[in-house]
């Protein structure tokens, strides 16, 4: 499988980015410059999460009898099929069901306050989309 991490990898640094920018505009949550890396980070992290659970998927083809089963599975079941390959622990695959419940809520919910609740999660998820980058990319590696 000639497959590589490299766009997940670019979506997590520019999630880091806004966080940081939004960091440097804390003092200011009423300004547009504000808004702008909230923006920014909210939307970096559903496009991360979007592509880590389509390389998640690609990466898990190999463990199942046929790759059409696991087009066929939800998100959360790519998830459980993570932990069951060890790709992914309990405990990951725990924070990785709350992030996918806030991306499900952000698609419906654009209010200021499920925003900077959004904020919250993503230093965690900076640290665990990184992680399973690295993961992701040991099974295409060991299976190229």
């Amino acid at each position: 499988m000639r497959l590589n991490v490299d766009h997940l990898s670019r979506t997590i640094d520019t999630l880091e980015q806004a966080m940081l920018a939004l960091e440097r505009h804390q003092h200011e949550p009423e300004s547009v410059t504000f808004d702008l890396y909230r923006n920014a980070a909210i939307k970096s992290f559903e496009l991360s999460l979007e592509t880590a659970g389509k390389l998640l998927r690609k990466a898990l083809k190999p463990f199942e009898a046929s790759p059409r089963t696991v087009d066929a599975w939800v998100f959360n079941d790519v998830l459980r099929y993570a932990g069951k390959h060890g790709v992914l622990q309990t405990v990951e695959i725990e924070r990785w069901f709350t992030y996918r419940a806030n991306r499900n809520s952000t698609a419906h919910d654009y209010g200021k306050g499920f925003a900077n609740e959004t904020l919250k999660l993503l230093p965690t998820y900076i640290v665990d989309v990184r992680h399973l980058a690295q993961q992701i990319q040991r099974i295409f590696d060991a299976t190229a």
